[in-house]
């Protein structure tokens, strides 16, 4: 799998925030409504990575995309407890699709792999769920060898060819896992809009 980098994914976030720029895209009022948008996300995330979920925020919600965070919803529990699991699972159902943010905190934290599993019985039959790994800024991510069965969302740089000779546009992708060696893909906006 072809991950960003922390700061890779922070340019590509601030480039697609414009002049409204990345700060105060998320706060802590605790306010979540599904917004007009066709689709919606369910992001799986560490609370340590605040800033990389705004960016994720920004990202998403720039490709029409409604993004649901636990945290700022005012129905959760102040404090985590079995209501919160019940609750979160309710929302892994009610969101269209199932996004990790994979960065290493993410990948190390059990509510995460937890949702992960969720999201697996739910999503996965559906072609609804992905991981975007995020490394840290030199490349060192620590993933988990489970996560090589879902779907990866990767960015092309226009560089790449087809099994058929022919160079893919640059863009973002969802690319699943090999069969007999071959990748297939197709393009983050296609599978976002299915």
């Amino acid at each position: 799998m072809a991950i960003f980098t922390e700061s890779q994914f922070r340019e590509t976030a601030r480039q697609k925030a414009g002049s409204r720029g990345l700060s105060g895209t998320i706060n802590e009022t605790r306010t979540f409504s599904k917004s007009s948008a066709t689709t919606s996300i369910f992001l799986s995330h560490s609370h340590h990575d605040k800033a990389k979920i705004e960016q994720a925020k920004v990202f998403f919600e720039n490709l029409g995309i409604s993004i649901y965070v636990d945290w700022m919803d005012s129905t959760m529990p102040e404090r985590t407890n079995g209501v919160t699991a019940v609750r979160i699972k309710t929302k892994i159902r009610e969101n269209d699709k199932f996004v990790l943010l994979a960065t290493n905190k993410a990948v190390s934290s059990k509510w995460c792999n937890w949702e992960v599993g969720i999201g697996d019985i739910y999503k996965l039959p559906k072609d609804n769920i992905a991981i975007l790994g995020l490394a840290d800024n030199i490349g060192h991510w620590t993933g988990n060898e489970y996560l090589q069965i879902y779907p990866s969302i990767e960015y092309l740089n226009g560089n790449t060819k087809n099994t058929l000779g022919h160079y893919i546009a640059s863009g973002y992708y969802v690319f699943y896992p090999s069969v007999n060696g071959e990748r297939t893909f197709k393009s983050l906006e296609q599978w976002l809009k299915e």
